[in-house]
């Protein structure tokens, strides 16, 4: 045997301790993406809520205060979130629809790539699913050395775009559709879906699955999981012994189901969180948690929520909070404005990876942040829609543009006016100007000015 051999195969060996040591050295992910999941509707923010384990993560970690959703509804935020990229660039500005009559058979299958809403005054098409050029943070992971699994809602297309077609190792309990027909089995319209024999809750059997992924978890490499959560969405059915539980305390009809799951969730995190501890993995482990758009009910402080005036606070502004034992201090909060699309650039700095590799990316990384709890620099965040007049917003500093396609603007001063109640579009001209400004410039970017509305005329 010679001795170049000999050092070859010693620098080999050399090396390979060497990306074993870095892969080792990374840090694991626990994603929890709550679905219609209000700012406020957890129990340190509302007492009407029971929230313990959410309660204890926040107050754990870094609270970001103001984090938003780009396009809140269901398809475009899970989009963005696995791409880092606006949903507008996306083409993905309303949910994916289901039914005959937008081209989807039984199966929630479907041939044609755009849809249209009839209501819709700028009859902007749609995307039917998350095409597969995109990369999106599972793809990233992957070849930094995660493995990743995803459970739960997906949403964004049929199979051959689902989660293992998108980077993800394994998917459970992913259907083609955005909510379950019930919260019990049978869960979806086909009971081949997700099938299950004892009754179960579907919140609890997601878990479950996610609970027996982290104790059986083997491997070298660190891994994300993604708990895509159906839970809080409709329809709203809690589990039976929860909703007697806060129909005692007073609670009727669909508001007791509500808050029983928000309590089923939170068990949940409570479970998932229980399960890294007992693996010994909370040190090397990031916790994160998010919904994607503000709650079905009431939203105070805030105005709006998910099914009215969508823009507003209260159906764009979101829970979102990073616990990583050792790097984020207890009780810290922050206040600069984020949106979602930083998640992406966020995870891929964690991991050890370079974000310029990734063309147009809308967010940007937020670990200097969740380390330091230092302010980011002050930008410019834009919200958009395409199911009625008010189509877009635009947040920068404390100023806040609402905009509408029959070319009504409203302006909010957030940091004195949470609840948007007093609008200063009259009393600061501008300020307007500036904010449609920027607007304008921005759709352009986007190549929406034709769906822009009377903005650009």
């Amino acid at each position: 045997m010679s001795i170049v051999f000999l050092v070859l195969t010693s620098l080999v060996g050399c090396a390979s301790k060497s990306n074993a040591q870095q892969t080792k050295n990374k840090p694991n992910i626990v994603l929890f993406f709550v679905d219609d999941l209000g700012w406020s509707d957890l129990g340190f923010r509302n007492s009407i809520f029971e929230s313990r384990n959410i309660n204890s993560l926040a107050k754990s970690g870094l609270s970001f205060e103001q984090a938003y959703i780009p396009t809140p509804t269901c398809s475009p935020s899970r989009a963005t979130l696995l791409t880092g990229k606006h949903p507008v660039r996306l083409e993905m500005v309303r949910h994916i629809p289901g039914g005959k009559k937008n081209g989807f058979d039984q199966f929630g299958r479907g041939s044609i790539e755009y849809h249209l809403l009839p209501r819709d005054p700028a009859q902007f098409p749609s995307r039917n699913w998350l095409p597969l050029e995109h990369k999106t943070y599972a793809e990233a992971l992957k070849n930094l050395g995660y493995y990743n699994l995803f459970v739960g809602k997906w949403h964004l297309g049929h199979e051959p775009y689902h989660p293992n077609k998108q980077g993800f190792d394994k998917q459970i309990g992913t259907s083609n559709f955005g909510h379950p027909k019930s919260y019990y089995p049978p869960y979806f319209k086909q009971d081949t879906i997700f099938e299950d024999t004892k009754n179960t809750y579907l919140t609890d059997k997601l878990t479950n699955e996610a609970v027996s992924f982290i104790r059986n978890y083997k491997k070298e490499n660190p891994f994300m999981l993604t708990f895509s959560y159906y839970s809080v969405h409709s329809p709203h059915e809690g589990p039976k012994d929860l909703v007697a539980h806060f129909e005692a305390k007073g609670l009727k009809g669909k508001f007791a189901h509500y808050a029983a799951m928000v309590k089923a969730t939170d068990e949940s995190v409570g479970r998932v969180m229980q399960a890294i501890k007992d693996t010994g993995k909370e040190k090397e482990t990031i916790f994160i948690f998010l919904s994607d758009q503000g709650g079905y009910f009431e939203n105070a402080p805030f105005r709006g929520g998910k099914m009215t005036e969508t823009l507003f606070e209260g159906g764009a502004r979101v829970p979102f909070f990073f616990y990583w034992d050792g790097v984020t201090s207890p009780n810290s909060k922050n206040n600069t404005p984020v949106q979602s699309t930083d998640l992406f650039p966020t995870l891929i700095e964690i991991a050890g990876g370079d974000t310029s590799t990734y063309p147009n990316l809308d967010g940007v990384s937020l670990l200097s942040t969740i380390k330091e709890n230092k302010l980011l620099q002050k930008r410019t965040l834009f919200g958009y829609r395409a199911y009625e007049d008010l189509y877009a917003s635009v947040r920068d500093g404390d100023w806040k543009l609402l905009a509408y396609r029959s070319g009504k603007t409203e302006l909010f001063n957030i940091s004195k006016d949470v609840k948007e109640e007093n609008d200063l579009n009259n009393k600061m001209p501008d300020i307007v100007d500036k904010l449609k400004d920027k607007l304008m410039k921005w759709e352009k970017e986007m190549d929406v000015e034709k769906y822009s509305g009377v903005l650009l005329k």
